[in-house]
């Protein structure tokens, strides 16, 4: 395996996660290509669930998130302009049921026990700064640019300042824009189309520093609880993170300001905001208050339609090149590193390089259908949470209320006892592992 090259593209949970799957399979030339100059803690609270936990715990980096990490006690569903509790669930049967606890973190908690589990290893390189513009999938290379050059006039890098980089495999790990997406359905004449939700979400940390003690607002540092207020077309989810020092808050709202397509951020308006959901609860107002102007940012919601391949020769798309989701479910990360999980055991298991492009078709076998139907499940999960008034909300709001506080059927997917099994009780390197020679021999 000292030969093989394999090369990750995008340091993001999913390209890290293959890196760090890949160490623990023995391969020794691992690359990891990030166009970002530094990894920094960009982004806000992000779940472990027990699926992500579990895999986590296999490479023996739980600990490193779990260090900064809250383990939920129950989550609520209020309405947005009441504040009354519509549904309430206790958490303790997840531990018990599924293994691990309900975790919530920031992001760069989440991404450092990736990072130095990849790196602790001594076999992978992180190159930083490195753009990916074109794609060979016929002879396994990519095209790389360090991000201070500058591109001539047809927006192509100079050819002289610009690298081929050749791989025995490819993971293509760059996100809901997805270069290699794009270049791999072009091949087939289909078009890369990146449907726009509509919706945008705001990120907003709110530090227990800045609440004053208020008595009100103390609850939400001291507890172990999330709140998911709601009201038509918007919501606002919310929970402690970093050891309960920050109340994480993500809402989903209408994309009234048309957050820019090709920009990840928006500089947010707090005054937009604050419209936005000016007929929420006072505690929201409160706490909606307290965020600095400058740190108001917005980004725009988008997802893609379930791909027709994943693969193409020896790359394969990884996390949200692949199946970008709505944060309805939780589980935007998790499925990504599930994807690094089951390519870590595929290409283990393989006995030469002639072997790659079917491992992957494996793999695309393997994950496939459980990601798109994430990705699926979170989009009506959002439908159903932002319904106006009407026979319909009536109807929720009353299955809402006969919801069970120990666990059971829920009309928010996200606490719902049934769909958690789907996802949560699921070992996808188990799977692999019991899977692989059956469908290595079925896939052509």
């Amino acid at each position: 395996m000292s030969d093989y090259r394999l090369y990750s593209i995008g340091a993001g949970m999913g390209g890290m996660g293959c890196a760090l799957a890949l160490t623990k399979q023995g391969f020794s030339d691992i690359h990891v290509w990030e166009s970002a100059r530094e990894i920094g803690e960009v982004g806000a609270g992000i779940n472990i669930t027990p699926n992500l936990s579990r895999i986590l715990d296999h490479w023996g980096v739980l600990d490193i998130a779990r260090a900064e990490a809250v383990a939920l006690d129950g989550a609520s569903v209020l309405n947005c302009a009441r504040d009354e509790v519509l549904t309430s669930v206790d958490f303790q049967y997840i531990e018990k049921e599924f293994g691990y606890p309900f975790y919530v973190v920031h992001r760069s908690a989440l991404q450092k026990s990736l990072v130095a589990g990849a790196k602790g290893s001594g076999v992978v390189q992180l190159h930083l700064g490195k753009l990916v513009t074109e794609w060979d999938f016929d002879n396994n290379k990519f095209l790389v640019k360090n991000r201070t050059q500058v591109s001539t006039s047809n927006g192509h890098p100079d050819e002289a300042d610009s690298q081929w980089v050749e791989a025995d495999v490819i993971l293509a790990a760059d996100g809901v824009k997805s270069k290699a997406r794009t270049a791999m359905l072009a091949r087939k004449g289909e078009v890369d189309h990146v449907e726009d939700t509509g919706q945008a979400a705001y990120r907003i940390i709110v530090k227990r520093s800045m609440i004053n003690e208020d008595p009100e607002l103390v609850p939400f540092f001291t507890g172990a609880h999330s709140y998911r207020w709601i009201g038509e077309k918007r919501h606002i989810i919310a929970y402690p993170i970093a050891s309960h020092d920050l109340f994480n808050m993500s809402t989903a709202h209408p994309d009234r300001r048309f957050v820019e397509a090709d920009s990840w951020t928006a500089s947010g308006s707090k005054e937009e905001m604050l419209d936005m959901f000016s007929d929420f609860c006072p505690r929201v107002q409160k706490l909606l208050q307290l965020v600095p102007k400058g740190d108001v940012l917005e980004w725009k919601l988008r997802v893609h339609a379930p791909l027709s391949h994943w693969i193409d020769g020896n790359t394969a798309l990884v996390g949200d090149a692949c199946h970008p989701t709505l944060p309805h479910l939780a589980q935007g990360a998790a499925q990504a590193v599930e994807d690094a999980a089951v390519l870590g055991v595929v290409l283990g298991k393989i006995k030469t390089k002639d072997d790659i492009h079917k491992a992957l078709l494996v793999y695309q076998a393997l994950r496939k259908t459980r990601a798109d139907w994430a990705v699926l499940t979170a989009a009506a999960n959002g439908k159903g949470l932002h319904l106006s008034s009407g026979l319909a909300q009536e109807a929720r709001d009353a299955a809402f209320k006969a919801a069970k506080k120990e666990g059971g059927e829920n009309p928010d997917k996200a606490i719902d006892q049934n769909t958690q099994r789907i996802l949560y009780a699921h070992d996808c390197i188990k799977e692999a592992n019991d899977k692989f020679e059956e469908l290595f021999q079925q896939v052509m």
